[in-house]
């Protein structure tokens, strides 16, 4: 019964919020030597337990019952201030303005913004968090001599970087990584991701990157690796103005005479076609055959692209610039700020050997151990890559309001140009190979736009009022193939070359687009009270997410009528030339077949509504206790149309539908001012993608790998435990060990078809369990000597163990597809998931000399890719070994100007996938070679 009461008590404080103050003393801290406001510095006052936290704008609040007071203001790096005399009077607030000043050992070097940029800073909010995690602030960033996001935050612990977008969390693949802008969920560009590449963000637009490891309620609960919030500038408190110039070269891609490219048009250099790619006809154009109308057959086939074949030209280098703009003014009492940004980058890939495979295990002979060749695919793939990046964000702040509206647009244009020589397995299993040649010409078309408007108010000026968040987000984001051109064509023995459907497929041109909007709001309410005779903070609030999505297909495939001789050549730019068009008076020529056209099995549209809400309380249970319990519920509809077949239609029918309750509990226990250790529990959850989630049918005609849906597909469920031990220092230094267990119910990965197994699918394949540590050290040498002091080393490493039970229908197909002496385990490695990270840099700051220069090593473990069925054998991501060198010297007399000079790929890795099997010597299934890269940089601020 006393327990009873006890719990009715606490449910009766939470919910009547009735904690009263006498006093307060408010003001702001700034940093003494930039003049800016200094987030999240520590107030304590003296002599007690009673402190707080200046907010994001340097402000802080701190309520006292009246009486004189001693107040302690320190930050990490800082020489702390201590303040006698403070009188709190009843109803009459204090005012207390602070400067800080850095301490002799402290070398920040970057001035932006607010000091949420600083490492100490960022060091400082994970020691106060109430969630694991790890940051990464701009200061750290430019030492690492990043240029995005992506190259940025792999150096964050248990963080790696796939393809060099895809942000993977503790080696889990990038569906279990939330990535979210500026604490709004933000949709993906890739129809093949879940996550938003991280390349598309320039660091010169960020304050910091931070990574959630562990769940709270406030966070959405579709993510179970981590949570990846990029956080963008706010305005600066004085005039700032930054322009920066770069270059890059690879000795392997640039001013190379064999680079691959095609005709784009007058706009490709902005990141988006004008036009000159549009679908030449209409997408419900009926296609009349050679016996109908045959003058419309042969206009239509002229309409289309007659430049069919890469050609070659010299390769320039990589370049980009850029610029920021900020400043503030006062209007009244009131302050109005602006943050401005815009980047341009402009890429050269060259890659003179790209190889793709599929390779099946021998079906009839399982004394055979090694793998049989159904696919090989081996030339050379000229790729331009232009990234256009612009923000705009204003602010609006009042005593007791913050209003912020900030523009996103990110624009990526990507023209490719190939040639390939590839050989095809006539009865699909290794057997009798046709060589093929392929020309293929591609141009994609990113774009996504976000608009965030959000506020930040304090209810009243009364003591201890309630805050009050809100933020919505509408974001607008396409992705369009347009007019790729893929042209097969078969060699004789006698060395010409002819159009082969059979063996080679149709030539094609086809254009695919994806269209997706999303709209993002959430709102969030926080009190502080007292509870168990201490101050306490509840928090509540609800978000809504509607996503929409619709993808179409539109391909057109063309034959040769009667006499083809024009195609001996191997020259695909004979094809439609006007001369070899289809000749109704002849019958010969090039014409248009009506196979494909728009499909709507190749087609889709998804709908999502996802509604949350949640409340937590965080308080301490003792003196160095702190407790955060939360709940979050979600309800999670997932709508589909499409068609599987002529017969089976989903006309928006509802293939998910889901209501979870997500419990998580964070107890944070300080061992001292300087150490905290941390335990989590959360549930949380992995959802499929539209595509995953479909009847769809993708092809990519280049690898002739073609990707299916499942829309018997669920989402995945996770129990999460977390244990950590950190330790924080001066200057930037810190040492942490954690370990980490979850229990995965369905996981979603990545399979073979089995009745295809050269095809890809998904599927919830078994349940899994993962479990590991993790290390991470930032350690001065000025222990050593006091002259090393301004070097650092910078190391964390994870180690992981995966294991999924398998499946009937795997096992069993994997038992049959056995070779002879093979034990089948009913077990294996969760897809995506690596066995170990190591990310380990040592750099050099130098504020005098204005000079910042590291090495930085990066490395993730054999990852399993694709899982195999049946014949089909695993495939393995190979380890790349990233080794990074960056220096960074300012000059000038208020060192406004600075060069950065940056070598990547140091050690020439390659990006390589295999096929492993049983005593069998791998094979490839993707095999790129980046090179080595040297970067110049130049930078200026007035």
């Amino acid at each position: 019964m006393k327990n009873i009461q006890n719990v009715l008590t606490f449910v009766f404080i939470l919910i009547s919020c009735l904690a009263f103050s006498q006093g307060k003393v408010t003001g702001t801290v700034l940093d003494g030597e930039f003049n800016e406001p200094m987030a999240f510095c520590n107030i304590i006052v003296k002599g007690t337990t009673i402190g707080v936290s200046a907010d994001f704008d340097g402000k802080y609040e701190l309520e006292l019952e009246e009486g004189t007071y001693t107040l302690a203001f320190s930050f990490v790096g800082y020489v702390t201030q201590e303040i006698t005399g403070v009188v709190i009077k009843s109803n009459e607030p204090t005012i207390l303005d602070i400067v800080l000043e850095t301490n002799s050992l402290d070398t920040v070097v970057i001035k932006t913004s607010t000091q949420r940029n600083t490492e100490n800073s960022v060091l400082n909010l994970q020691k106060k968090s109430v969630v694991v995690l790890d940051g990464l602030s701009a200061q750290a960033i430019k030492s690492s001599g990043a240029s995005n996001v992506a190259s940025a935050v792999k150096s964050v612990p248990g963080v790696s970087i796939q393809g060099g977008k895809y942000v993977y969390v503790r080696g889990l693949g990038d569906r279990y990584t939330k990535s979210i802008l500026n604490g709004v969920d933000i949709p993906g560009l890739d129809p093949d991701r879940n996550t938003i590449q991280m390349d598309l963000f320039p660091t010169n637009i960020l304050d910091n990157v931070i990574v959630l490891k562990s769940a709270s309620a406030e966070y959405p609960a579709d993510f179970t690796g981590g949570i990846v919030n990029i956080v963008t500038k706010d305005f600066p408190t004085k005039a700032e103005y930054t322009l920066t110039i770069g270059m890059g070269y690879n000795p392997d891609m640039h001013f190379n005479n064999k680079y691959l490219t095609s005709t784009g048009s007058d706009t490709d250099f902005f990141g988006f076609d004008d036009g000159t790619r549009d679908l030449p006809i209409n997408r419900y154009q009926k296609i009349p055959g050679t016996f109908e109308n045959k003058l419309l057959l042969t206009t239509l086939t002229d309409r289309f692209s007659k430049e069919l074949r890469a050609k070659q030209e010299t390769s320039g280098m990589n370049y980009d610039f850029g610029f920021t703009l900020g400043n503030q003014y006062d209007i009244g009492d009131d302050k109005l700020g602006y943050q401005a940004s815009f980047s341009y980058k402009n890429e050269t890939t060259f890659y003179k050997d790209r190889e793709d495979g599929a390779y099946l295990k021998n079906f009839s002979d399982s004394s055979n151990t090694e793998l049989n060749s159904i696919f090989d695919s081996k030339g050379s793939e000229g790729i331009n890559n232009v990234i256009l990046n612009g923000m705009l964000g204003l602010t609006y702040k009042t005593g007791l309001s913050k209003f912020k509206v900030n523009l996103l647009h990110i624009q990526n244009g990507e023209s490719t140009a190939g040639f390939f020589n590839q050989n095809i397995s006539q009865d699909g299993v290794g057997g009798g190979f046709e060589p093929l040649t392929k020309n293929a010409i591609t141009y994609t078309e990113r774009s996504i736009s976000n608009l965030l408007v959000s506020g930040k108010h304090r209810l009243s000026s009364d003591d201890n009022a309630i805050n009050l968040e809100w933020k919505l987000a509408p974001t607008f984001s396409k992705v369009m193939d347009k007019d790729h051109r893929i042209t097969p064509l078969q060699q004789a023995d006698n060395g010409n070359s002819f159009v082969s459907p059979s063996a080679a497929t149709f030539p094609i041109q086809l254009w695919r687009n994806l269209i997706e909007e999303n709209w993002s709001g959430k709102l969030d309410l926080d009190k502080t009270v007292e509870l168990f005779g201490s101050p306490a903070k509840l928090k509540l609030g609800g978000a809504y997410t509607y996503k929409f999505r619709d993808f179409s297909v539109d391909d057109y495939t063309f034959f040769i009528q009667g006499d083809d001789s024009f195609m001996a050549s191997g020259d695909v730019d004979q094809l439609l030339n006007s001369n070899n068009i289809w000749n109704p008076s002849t019958d010969n020529g090039t014409y248009l077949i009506s196979v494909d056209l728009f499909n709507p099995i190749d087609a889709y549209e998804g709908e999502q509504h996802i509604a949350a809400s949640y409340f937590s309380a965080e308080f301490n249970v003792t003196e160095n206790l702190k407790t955060v319990l939360g709940i979050r519920s979600e309800s999670f509809k997932s709508y589909y149309s499409g068609a599987e077949d002529l017969t089976t239609l989903f006309n928006r029918d509802l293939i998910l539908d889901e209501f979870d309750v997500f419990p998580s509990a964070n107890l944070i226990y300080a061992l001292n001012d300087e150490s905290n250790l941390r335990s989590s529990y959360s549930r949380t959850t992995a959802r499929p993608s539209f595509k995953e989630a479909s009847v769809s049918q993708i092809y990519d005609p280049i690898t002739n790998r073609l990707f299916i849906g499942d829309i018997n597909i669920v989402p995945t469920y996770v129990n999460n435990f977390d244990l950590r031990y950190e330790r924080f220092g001066d200057n930037g230094q810190m040492f942490a060990v954690s370990g980490f267990y979850k229990d995965f119910t369905d996981p979603i990965e990545q399979a073979f078809y089995r009745s295809a197994p050269s095809q890809l699918t998904v599927g919830n394949l078994g349940d899994a369990i993962v479990y590991g540590l993790e290390f991470e050290a930032r350690q001065r040498l000025g222990f050593i000597s006091e002259g090393l002091n301004n070097l650092k080393v910078n190391a964390n490493v994870s180690l992981i163990k995966s294991e999924l039970t398998m499946g009937f229908e795997e096992f069993d197909s994997r038992s049959r597809a056995a070779r002879d002496g093979e034990k089948v385990e009913d077990t294996r490695d969760l897809q995506g998931q690596a066995p170990y990270l190591i990310n380990v840099g040592l750099d050099y700051s130098n504020s005098n000399l204005g000079l910042q220069t590291g090495l930085f090593y990066n490395i993730q473990g054999s990852t399993l890719e694709v899982v195999g069925i049946g014949l089909a054998p695993d495939v393995y991501t190979q380890p790349f070994n990233s080794l990074n060198f960056t220096l960074n010297k300012s000059f000038g007399e208020n060192k406004n100007s600075a060069i950065d000079l940056k070598v990547t790929n140091i050690l020439g890795s390659e990006t390589l996938s295999e096929y492993e099997s049983y005593k069998a010597d791998n094979q490839t299934f993707f095999l790129r070679d980046p090179g080595t890269e040297i970067s110049l940089g130049y930078s200026f601020k007035f």
